[in-house]
């Protein structure tokens, strides 16, 4: 909104230790998207059902166990082990469980329905019979230290385990590691007390506040994380992890709200030469400083798809498959950012997709290829309420992989181009020997802060704010390249 309305933008957040202050300027600086987007980092699901190695994977895996008992049903969080597993496999590409351990399954949550969600029986389910059916899968357990199998007898009754702490005392709650005849009882109670919620309605929704939905999952996770000797965390740690909570240190938040405040003088000002970008970050053996700025402003990409004068980028979706909805919604709306936008497929005057209600509903449920979106088309969409204009062009691709997005967006064209042929050695062609040589002797200017490492931007997480925190230090600024 504030690239339509040519309004300055002070731009800041913290995350912990670090912290991050930038003005943003149409025709003056970059904007969010000027920079690549890393990809939002996921996991596997053959890595969650079958062979987790971290406290996050065991932790994930108890949130999609809540969705399956009680929450909206959701194929991709099954919590069943994986028999598609390529790793499961033997040479013959056939998997090595043997057919009597091939149980025919249904759904989780029918089959909890069905068994009045008994909490022993739940409990044998996940952490006895399923980890015994992933120990036939015999690949698996080559290379690393199988899984081993729990009951709910041995949990309640485990070996070792002290119960003697205050069940009332809320700091031991919530900072000490579960014993795991704890998690279970915890287990059981939860289970319980989330089936009572559950009736009357369709599902619920996990939440890091609510106590019980939170105490299942630390239960769960624990349980699980044991099982695949993994180390176990307090229900504090669980909760920063499945909440994705950052913690907030108070005076790197008065730092960085103060040099918001210095931005806003010097830009009410006018003096956007004076408002680089800054960092805060942690203090380090390796530089006394904790505040880092930019050598100057960091101008807009020319071809960024948001604020450059002729916005374009190329999508990269299956057309066979995608419905003109889901180009609205997941592309359109979620990726790039629209509120409302209109879609016209160039050349032919087709309304592909009208923000006006009603106006193209009919084309929701088609598939991009049956309206004449296909391989090399172009669409040019508007959003009105941001003023704002985008080319788009289409181009077919199918995903090969089971872990490959559904959807690419690149804005740069220079990224479309085939990678540098190489010969059979690893060297570089002809071609680009003499281009090395003709530019033998250049001189490289290096600005300090402008190769830092792009991370998650302090307030937005992983969201399309990215930028560039914790810059590198370098001594000099001046790189002479001589062979």
């Amino acid at each position: 909104m504030c690239l339509a309305a040519d309004v300055p933008l002070i731009e800041s957040g913290t995350s912990g230790y670090s912290g991050q202050v930038e003005l943003i300027k149409k025709g003056v600086t970059q904007c969010y998207e000027c920079q690549p987007k890393p990809p939002q980092k996921t996991y596997p699901g053959c890595t969650i059902r079958n062979t987790p190695s971290e406290p996050v994977h065991c932790i994930v895996w108890a949130k999609h166990l809540f969705n399956q008992l009680f929450g909206e049903d959701d194929p991709d969080q099954d919590v069943s082990p994986d028999t598609e597993d390529p790793e499961a496999k033997g040479e013959d590409d056939d998997h090595t469980v043997t057919e009597a351990g091939n149980i025919k399954r249904t759904s989780t949550h029918q089959w909890a329905q069905e068994i009045d969600y008994d909490p022993p029986q739940l409990f044998d389910k996940f952490f006895k019979t399923d980890i015994e059916y992933l120990l036939k899968m015999e690949n698996l357990w080559k290379t690393r230290k199988a899984p081993a199998p729990l009951s709910w007898n041995e949990a309640t009754f485990h070996a070792g385990d002290a119960m003697n702490d205050d069940e009332n005392d809320i700091k031991a709650f919530e900072m000490k590691v579960w014993p795991i005849s704890k998690c279970a009882k915890v287990f059981s109670e939860t289970v319980s007390v989330l089936k009572k919620e559950l009736q009357g309605k369709n599902f619920l929704v996990w939440d890091k506040d609510d106590k019980s939905g939170m105490d299942f999952v630390t239960a769960c996770a624990n349980i699980r994380a044991s099982i695949f000797s993994i180390p176990n965390k307090s229900r504090f740690e669980i909760k920063s992890i499945a909440g994705n909570i950052i913690p907030a240190i108070a005076t790197a938040n008065a730092m960085i709200a103060g040099l918001v405040v210095l931005y806003a003088f010097r830009v009410l000002a006018g003096e956007y030469d004076r408002c680089p970008s800054i960092y805060l970050r942690a203090k380090s053996i390796h530089s006394k400083f904790i505040l880092a700025a930019d050598k100057q402003i960091t101008k807009a990409n020319p071809v960024c798809y948001v604020c450059s004068p002729k916005p374009f980028v190329n999508i990269f979706v299956n057309t066979e498959q995608m419905s003109v909805k889901e180009l609205e919604n997941e592309v359109l709306k979620k990726h790039l950012n629209m509120v409302a936008p209109d879609a016209v497929l160039d050349g032919k005057g087709i309304v592909v997709i009208s923000s006006e209600e009603g106006e193209t509903e009919a084309n929701d449920n088609k598939k991009l290829k049956e309206i004449g979106i296909v391989d090399g088309s172009i669409l040019k969409c508007d959003d009105f309420l941001q003023n704002y204009e985008l080319t788009v062009h289409v181009n077919h691709y199918e995903a090969k992989e089971k872990e490959d997005p559904l959807f690419k967006v690149v804005a740069n064209p220079e990224d479309l181009k085939a990678k540098e042929m190489t010969n059979g050695n690893g060297t570089a062609t002809e071609e680009k020997k003499q281009e090395q040589e003709s530019n033998e002797d250049d001189v490289m200017i290096v600005d300090r802060h402008q190769d830092g490492d792009i991370e998650d931007d302090p307030q937005e997480g992983s969201s399309s704010k990215k930028r560039k925190i914790n810059p590198k230090d370098e001594d000099d600024d001046l790189c002479i390249i001589d062979d």
